[in-house]
């Protein structure tokens, strides 16, 4: 049954329906203007199809079928809906919902759906566009931005050869000319030039050792880590600008939706009476303290 799931995955068999050739006189696509009920439009064993039933398959096409001519969506909708519910009742027929895998398989799907829904309920009126700009106002408008430093480096495989660097770096040597020709970084051909770059963004022993420095300034010991020995050399500092709301938006939208999800599964899980166990099934344990998962792409 795993097998199979894998070979024919549900999103592979829609595709396969959507591409399905729509009737050579499609009827122009229905509207629920004016009217009061969803209309059905289509029924399979008599379980209708209702008009909010292409809705809703609408809103999970890729932008290029959405923007298809009604005539040719919906027409096309309807056949893959149906193709599904006739699927889905064969398979009833011949009793794989009664599989336990299938069974386990559904049981799954419907905690994943139960899980989504709550999310979408409880998290998204949250995460609004105003209160992301409420968020970036409060945290990051304003702020002092982070120092940076615009830095260049050597490096080699052993303490002692860095030593000698540096000896020569004393002595008047180019700290690029010497870069390009014994560094042995991606960047040696740039003269070992790192750019622009903030204390979190390289390890942290080679940080301390560049924000240590002042522009024009050498380390005057080699600095280790595990890719081997550098020698680094500061040109410039500054402090960077503090994002702008179009830079800050996605990583606050982000962070929100990740402490909504663990505000939201600490209240599930106080709501609710857990136990568990050793691997084995025997003697109860206290109960975990796990991290809450993951919040979902939204």
């Amino acid at each position: 049954m795993r097998q199979f799931a894998r070979i024919a995955p549900l999103a592979a068999l829609a595709a396969l329906f959507l591409a399905a050739p729509a009737p050579a006189q499609a009827p122009a696509a229905p509207t629920l203007a004016g009217q009061a009920a969803d209309p059905i439009v289509a029924r399979v064993d008599g379980n209708a199809i209702h008009f909010s039933d292409l809705s809703d398959a609408i809103r999970s096409l890729p932008p290029e079928y959405r923007n298809m001519a009604p005539q040719t969506l919906y027409p096309a909708l309807t056949e893959q809906l149906v193709n599904r519910m006739a699927v889905a009742a064969l398979a009833r027929r011949q009793g794989l919902d009664k599989d336990p895998e299938v069974q386990r398989q559904m049981a799954e799907a419907q905690q994943g759906v139960l899980q989504s829904a709550l999310f979408d309920r409880e998290i998204g009126p949250l995460v609004t566009e105003a209160a992301v700009r409420a968020r970036y106002d409060r945290d990051v408008a304003g702020k002092p931005g982070e120092p940076e430093v615009h830095a260049r480096h050597i490096l080699v495989g052993s303490e002692a050869d860095a030593v000698a660097i540096i000896a020569e770096l004393k002595q008047g040597g180019d700290f690029a000319a010497i870069a390009k020709a014994r560094s042995s970084d991606p960047g040696a051909a740039q003269g070992g030039d790192l750019g622009w770059f903030k204390k979190g963004d390289m390890l942290p022993e080679f940080a301390e050792a560049a924000f240590a420095l002042e522009p024009g300034q050498i380390s005057d010991k080699p600095v280790h880590t595990r890719y081997g020995w550098h020698v680094i050399k500061v040109e410039e500092r500054r402090i960077s600008p503090p994002p702008s709301f179009e830079q800050a938006h996605d990583a606050l939208r982000r962070q929100m939706i990740q402490e909504g999800v663990q505000k939201l599964v600490a209240d599930a899980r106080a709501a609710v009476k857990v136990e568990t166990f050793n691997f084995n099934g025997s003697a109860p344990r206290p109960t975990d303290t796990a991290e809450p998962p993951s919040a979902p792409n939204k």
